[in-house]
């Protein structure tokens, strides 16, 4: 693989330890994929796991005098000053988290701690290369925005914003972001629900190939097309689809395929929504709890969440995850406190998937977001999936037929 004089710098130590142990992680991943050479990038995006692992990596870039060079924005992980004093939670979880937010903070990172950077705080432009790891992320920027990104792992986008620089291959090349099947939705698409599963039906039939999709409509919310790609890339490894009359390259069928005639071709039925819904679903019954917002939600969802609460009291927790921006925006707006009288918690900064939760293990909950149920399953949470008017109805009764 070709390599600059700058990035031989790089590689050779010249800006330090930190700096050449990520060039070497972006050498050997181009390698791996036969890159031809190395490109610049412009954003990136971490999704920081605040686990054991990822913290020793992103500890020893620092310890080597690593700084980025594009800072990035970051996942979450859980909120210190919401869960601080929480009874679950162990000594070694705080001190996991403070020394997190240590390490990204003295790496050059912005600070943001949201799954959803590209909906306000991290938004490239169409043909821009850049880094994002997180499986909402990734699909997000290349399939709505037309950004250029592969499927980063936590580790090789924080490479990449140390040494600003990624292997071209994969995504990055436009022959590899044609799609490569065509997927004929028969469905109605109803809502964002739908999306939601219909991203997680697409890959049992097309596995990780490029889809195409038509029979959408052509006005899908951004909350749609960010629970399709999540959903995509969390039930198979679905980082880039298109709509056609959609999204930026799929004016027509043809030029989604790049005048190429489609490989291959899928359809699907309502019949396989609902069927993938009872699979991953429990039935109805008492619940304990509604969690929401794995992706972190926007402002137009918790406004609908408040909505329907105004006036009323909670039965169950409900628990809706968002940004920090959206938090403060919905504060502003009377939305938090409207959630707050009803008995219920708008959380910045937190993930689903963190100790501050074990208070729920064994517990049933409501949720309209697939990827929440798959992830909060490894912590002895079950869930019910429903559109989303139907889990907060849910969370007012404490049950859900």
């Amino acid at each position: 693989m070709h390599l600059t004089p700058e990035e031989k710098k790089m590689l050779d130590g010249e800006y330090g330890e930190g700096v050449a142990l990520a060039m070497r992680v972006q050498v050997a991943l181009g390698e791996a994929f036969d890159a031809e050479r190395m490109v610049p990038i412009t954003r990136a995006h971490v999704a920081l796991s605040n686990q054991e692992a990822d913290l020793w990596f992103v500890e020893r870039l620092v310890r080597g005098g690593a700084r980025c060079r594009i800072p990035p924005t970051v996942n979450p992980g859980f909120s210190l000053s919401c869960f601080r004093n929480a009874p679950d939670l162990t000594r070694d979880d705080i001190s996991i988290m403070e020394r997190t937010h240590a390490a990204y903070k003295a790496i050059g990172a912005t600070l943001t701690y949201s799954c959803t950077p590209y909906l306000a705080d991290n938004i490239p432009l169409p043909g821009e290369v850049v880094a994002f790891s997180e499986s909402s992320a990734t699909p997000y920027v290349n399939s709505v925005w037309g950004a250029r990104s592969n499927r980063e792992s936590a580790q090789s986008a924080l490479c990449a914003a140390v040494t600003g620089r990624v292997p071209e291959y994969g995504f990055l090349l436009p022959e590899k972001r044609k799609g490569q099947v065509l997927v004929e939705v028969e469905a109605e698409m109803k809502d964002d629900f739908d999306y939601q599963l219909l991203g997680y039906a697409a890959p049992k039939k097309i596995g990780a190939l490029v889809p195409v999709f038509t029979g959408l409509p052509k006005n899908p919310t951004p909350e749609a097309l960010m629970n399709l790609g999540a959903q995509l890339n969390t039930a198979g490894a679905v980082s880039i689809y298109h709509i056609v009359g959609v999204t930026p390259e799929a004016p027509t069928l043809e030029a989604a395929f790049g005048g190429d005639t489609p490989a291959s071709r899928a359809v699907i039925t309502r019949k396989d929504l609902d069927d993938i819904h009872k699979s991953i679903s429990l039935p109805g019954g008492k619940i304990d709890f509604a969690m929401f917002g794995c992706p972190h939600f926007t402002l137009r969802q918790v406004r609908d969440i408040a909505r329907i609460l105004e006036g009323r009291t909670l039965k169950a927790e409900l628990w809706v995850l968002t940004s920090f921006t959206t938090k403060e925006l919905a504060r502003r707006t009377g939305l938090l406190d409207i959630i707050e009288k009803a008995g219920g918690h708008i959380v910045e900064d937190t993930c689903i998937d963190q100790p501050c939760w074990r208070h729920l293990e064994g517990k049933v909950g409501v949720t309209d977001s697939p990827k929440c149920a798959y992830y909060a399953r490894r912590r002895g949470m079950e869930f019910v999936l429903r559109p989303l008017s139907e889990c907060v109805e849910a969370a007012v009764k404490g049950e859900v037929s």
